[in-house]
């Protein structure tokens, strides 16, 4: 009979333990990992504020494989977990997997399932997993063919990364047609731009499910849903992500119908096309519940955790995230045990005023220092001060600070989160008032 790896063992092997990324998604799985029976140090680079309570943090470019190579010989790191897009697709991974170094999240063959919209939809093609009907277009004749048979609202994205912030939503074809201009000579999304994918709207509610795996055996997470749109009721432009909530209430066999049309495919797909897929299964669907029957689409693959939707998942689960981590890096996840959740999350993400577009930096935050149970805040675009012996924290970025409370209900969840949000204060401070509306 097979051994089992628990998740919290009596004497585990710890190890020196790197996590490559500084937002709030990174400062979530800092928290889980500085928590984890695997980890003897932990590291984080670039990190921020918020991470340095809870472990090293270094400057260093976590797009160089050089340079993270160096830092894992220097630090004799024997496990690294990316957290961006960029590093994966950048392929990190591979680099640090020749190196003998266990590695959470995929090489950059699994990392176009991203870095690229245009190979996302043809694999989704070429392995029956529903999405929606699509044109790729690399100059405007071929933007127009494809939006002439189309309706609004008109359904544009950027082929490559853009933070969040490459799908468009058009009302109007000459609206359209100029978005596709400006995408393919570059002047909107620079590089990522210049191959555009035309499709089809999907009507419905989107729904975000992650799995953890090894390419074999996976571990689905609780169903969660991001806000994009930076304003109450869905308005204005979207943005990385203005907060979310978990677990999602679901129709039955929901869940069921995601493992078999969809996630289950895309690891068969990813294996018989040779690709070594460890790390996390990010599946952005569409939830269509107006016909007969409830349908999925898929929006969008990521081939990371999510941001904001990590702050909301993990503080849900109890056992050791580590292990678990540790375990589909090592293609061991079947030896693991199934990770435990209980009650419900609310995320809020404090953003600065002007956010996704212009903004200010370098604004006192206040209010950090009070502490609420049942709450976690995560740092997302936060710097130190000059003064950093006043331990000043300064905004730095865009989405500056992810608020979660968790409870044993939604509505507990969301007024704990929302009681700690109206406690802290920078200037332009801007958030949604409506997080988990469709819960409500």
């Amino acid at each position: 009979m097979k051994q089992k790896i628990k998740t919290l063992f009596d004497d585990p092997a710890k190890m020196n333990v790197l996590v490559l990324g500084g937002g709030g998604r990174e400062h979530c799985l800092a928290e889980a990992l500085s928590k984890s029976r695997i980890t003897a140090e932990l590291h984080v680079a670039p990190g921020n504020p918020g991470i340095e309570k809870i472990a090293k943090v270094h400057d260093i470019d976590t797009r160089n494989s050089f340079s993270v190579k160096n830092f894992c010989a220097a630090f004799d790191i024997e496990f690294v977990v990316i957290g961006p897009e960029a590093p994966l697709a950048e392929g990190i991974a591979d680099s640090l997997r020749e190196n003998g170094i266990k590695v959470f999240g995929p090489g950059a063959a699994g990392a176009k399932l991203e870095s690229s919209k245009a190979f996302a939809k043809l694999f989704m093609r070429r392995h029956g997993i529903p999405t929606s009907r699509f044109d790729i277009c690399t100059n405007q004749e071929e933007c127009r063919a494809a939006l002439l048979p189309r309706t609004a609202p008109y359904v544009i994205k950027a082929d490559g990364l853009a933070a969040g912030k490459g799908v468009f939503l058009a009302d109007d074809i000459r609206e359209a047609e100029a978005l596709c201009g400006n995408l393919l000579c570059g002047a909107k999304l620079g590089t990522a731009g210049m191959t555009v994918v035309i499709e089809d709207f999907a009507p419905g509610k989107e729904l975000t499910v992650l799995a953890i795996t090894d390419g074999k055996t996976y571990r689905l997470l609780e169903p969660s849903r991001d806000h994009k749109r930076v304003f109450d009721g869905d308005k204005g432009p979207n943005t990385g992500g203005m907060g979310a909530y978990a677990p999602v209430t679901l129709p039955d066999g929901i869940m069921d119908m995601v493992r078999d049309i969809v996630l289950v495919p895309t690891l068969d797909g990813l294996r018989n096309e040779g690709i070594d897929f460890r790390g996390v299964l990010y599946m952005g669907l569409m939830l269509d519940e107006t016909g007969g029957s409830p349908s999925l689409s898929v929006i969008e693959y990521n081939v990371r955790f999510g941001d904001p939707e990590t702050q909301a998942i993990l503080p849900l689960y109890s056992g050791d995230i580590g292990a678990a981590l540790l375990a589909a890096a090592e293609g061991n996840l079947d030896d693991c045990d199934e990770l435990v959740h209980s009650g419900c999350s609310l995320c809020v993400v404090m953003t600065s005023g002007g956010y996704p577009g212009g903004f200010k930096r370098g604004f006192p935050i206040s209010g950090l220092e009070k502490e609420l149970p049942g709450v976690h805040i995560y740092h997302g675009g936060t710097r130190h001060g000059a003064e950093k012996e006043q331990k000043k924290i300064l905004t730095a970025g865009g989405r500056v600070l992810s608020v979660v409370g968790v409870g044993a209900t939604f509505t507990e969840a969301k007024e704990k989160a929302y009681e700690m949000v109206s406690a802290i204060n920078f200037e332009g401070a801007h958030y949604r008032k409506d997080i988990g509306w469709s819960e409500s």
